[in-house]
Order: structure tokens, then C-alpha cells, then sequence
């Protein structure tokens, strides 16, 4: 049997067919075939707060993008352009948190790095424009900003890409204090791009996108440890 590996989903107004503006558990295509392209079968998780049993079912989990972490989850007071989505940040966290103490292999993508870093008790910077100086994280809406990333020696990522990856980004957002993690990757004007946890099966989290390549290498790695 393929690896189960859960990917937590949005809850957006969607239309479709007659239908218009419904409140909706989504995730971009890309998720679930870069899973499946990888070995995995996908099973999409809607936010749910109650408990964290599914993941006596799964094999991995993939803490998927989205809109902001709510900053009272790591101390600090909401910021003008802050975006947030309680329903997914109670759900997520709970289940970032059961699968750390499970060490279910986890993959967090943008939102998901900045889950498992507040899940490890670090903190996020809420606007990097206000940070670094500038938009390149994300240049537009639904343009993605493209760089370099490098890596640290001896790391997951860098024994997974290389020394440094071409990248592709979407976020206004970042990691301020890893917390627990460590930090194994950085753009060029410094911030972090990648956080993991060697101790760990297998706990890997990107600042990019990597399903929007399909990028086997990431999926393929957390697969491999979920046991494909």
C-alpha cells in the first residue's frame, strides 16, 4: 500500500458549477499530485480541533501554505496587514504537535515552516517589507518571487538539494527565533528558508513552494521515511 500522507486543507469561499462563495476544504492540485508523483497516497485533512487521532492512520503529513499563524500563538499582538485563520491555527497546531511527539514524518510548506516553528516555540516576523526593505518573498499578488536559497553542510535539505536551490516563494511573512529547530537554509539577504530537526525521523520545513514543481526530491524524502 502507498504511504498515507495527510495534507491540511483551507477553508475559503469557492464557487463552482451553480454554486458561489461557499465556505469550502480546499489545497491547490499541486499538493496532491506531488504526493502521489512522489509514492504517496494524499488524504486531505480539513481543520478540526477536537482531537488528533487521524494520525494513527497516516504516515506522514504535509502542513500545507496559507494565510497567517495568529501572533498570540507565539506572544506578540497583531500587526495592520496580519491575515490570520484561527480555525486552521488551533487544528494545525495540534496536530504539528501530536505528530512531533509521534515522530511522524512531516513536511511544512511556507505556512507549515512557520507552524513548525511556532509549534518548537519560536516567534515570526509579521511583515518582512518592514524587515529587510523589501518585496522580493512576495513581488505581487500571485506572482511568486524566485532566489537562491543555501544550505548548511551535513543538513537534510543540503543532502536532498545541494549546496543552494533556485526557489520559489510566496510569503510577507517569516521566521524570526527557529525556537528548537535549527535552521539549515537561507535566502541571500539572510532569512531563514529552512528549519529541521535532526533528531527527528524525518521533520522538514521550507519556506518556498516545492509542489509547484512537484518537487520529488522533498516529497520523495518524506515519503521514503513515512515508509514507501
Amino acid at each position: 500500500m502507498r504511504p498515507l500522507i495527510g495534507v491540511t486543507t483551507y477553508v475559503e469561499p469557492a464557487s463552482w458549477g451553480v454554486w458561489h462563495d461557499l465556505p469550502t476544504a480546499l489545497v491547490p492540485q499541486a499538493y496532491v499530485e506531488a504526493v502521489t508523483l512522489a509514492g504517496g497516497r494524499a488524504v486531505l485533512l480539513p481543520p478540526d480541533d477536537l482531537d488528533a487521532d487521524v494520525l494513527r492512520a497516516l504516515h506522514g503529513l504535509v502542513l500545507s501554505g496559507g494565510a497567517d499563524l495568529g501572533p498570540q500563538l507565539y506572544g506578540a499582538e497583531p500587526e495592520p496587514l496580519t491575515d490570520t485563520r484561527p480555525d486552521r491555527d488551533g487544528a494545525e497546531l495540534l496536530l504539528a504537535r501530536a505528530a512531533l511527539e509521534r515522530d511522524l514524518p512531516v513536511l511544512g510548506v511556507c505556512r507549515g515552516m512557520q507552524l513548525l516553528t511556532v509549534a518548537a516555540g519560536g516567534t515570526l516576523h509579521q511583515h518582512l517589507p518592514d524587515v529587510l526593505g523589501h518585496e522580493r518573498h512576495r513581488p505581487a499578488p500571485g506572482v511568486y518571487g524566485t532566489h537562491t536559497a543555501a544550505f548548511a553542510d551535513g543538513s537534510r535539505i543540503a543532502g536532498l538539494l545541494g549546496d543552494e536551490a533556485e526557489i520559489h516563494c510566496y510569503h510577507h511573512q517569516g521566521v524570526a527565533d527557529p525556537g528548537t529547530l535549527l535552521v539549515t537554509g537561507r535566502a541571500p539577504d539572510g532569512l531563514p528558508e529552512t528549519v529541521e530537526d535532526p533528531a527527528r525521523r524525518f521533520l522538514l520545513g521550507v519556506q518556498w513552494h516545492p509542489e509547484v514543481i512537484r518537487d520529488k526530491r522533498l516529497f520523495g524524502a518524506l515519503i521514503d521515511a513515512a515508509g514507501g
